[in-house]
């Protein structure tokens, strides 16, 4: 099996993943977005700030996502293994951000409070949307 086999089976561009990919990123946004308003910040006026703190989260999710399958063509699959699925991806693609976060390139730090906030309030968020997905998708 070609490198290329193996990741068509894993992403399936349809409809149903573009809805689960557009929700993730939502919840994403959304946890972000909020954590700047919550930090005295106004999402809708430091758009830039927000988009900072986003990239790192979005890069992290998009490189843990679709090894993780939770693009394939049987996603969201079973309630609880996508429940399970969602978080494990979500706990490593935190990782990722922190560390990226910790390079000079992305303002903030690798902070173990704020990685300790992510996967919580994150995980909240993508585990919720992804339990309402897949009652809504009939798994």
């Amino acid at each position: 099996m070609s490198v290329a086999t193996a990741d068509r089976s894993r992403i399936d561009l349809s409809s149903k993943t573009a809805l689960l990919a557009a929700g993730d990123l939502g919840g994403i946004l959304l946890f972000v977005a909020v954590g700047e308003y919550t930090h005295g910040y106004n999402p809708l006026v430091d758009v830039g700030r927000v988009a900072g703190t986003f990239v790192p989260f979005l890069v992290g999710w998009l490189l843990v996502a679709g090894v993780a399958g939770l693009y394939a063509s049987d996603a969201p699959g079973t309630l609880a293994n996508a429940t399970l699925v969602t978080l494990l991806s979500w706990v490593v693609a935190v990782a990722i951000a922190q560390a990226l976060r910790a390079t000079s390139v992305f303002h903030g730090d690798a902070a173990l409070t704020f990685a300790v906030v992510s996967v919580v309030v994150g995980g909240l968020l993508l585990c919720g949307w992804r339990v309402v997905a897949t009652m809504a998708l009939g798994r």
